[in-house]
């Protein structure tokens, strides 16, 4: 006997489009701290492409602008875990 199995409704989601080839941001410099800070999680990591949607070309220009930020001391290599 076979039986199914009770599937749950697919979520479907948006493509996300990247930012920087819109012309919404520019990757203009490492010094942006607010730019780059929003491609950041709380603990300090690069966020992954499929969680911000950035093209490859922009998460690899992207990534080294905020090691470079990181090396001046703009960005912070690791924020401290808050527990709640």
């Amino acid at each position: 006997m076979s039986t199914k199995r009770a599937s749950r409704p697919r979520r479907f989601r948006k493509p996300k489009v990247c930012q920087f080839c819109t012309g919404e941001l520019e990757i203009t410099d490492y010094r942006n701290r607010e730019m780059l800070m929003r491609f950041l999680s709380e603990t300090g990591k690069i966020l992954p492409r499929r969680r911000t949607g950035v093209c490859a070309k922009h998460q690899r220009r992207l990534a080294q602008m905020i090691k470079r930020a990181r090396i001046l001391a703009i960005v912070p290599f690791t924020e401290k875990l808050v527990r709640k």
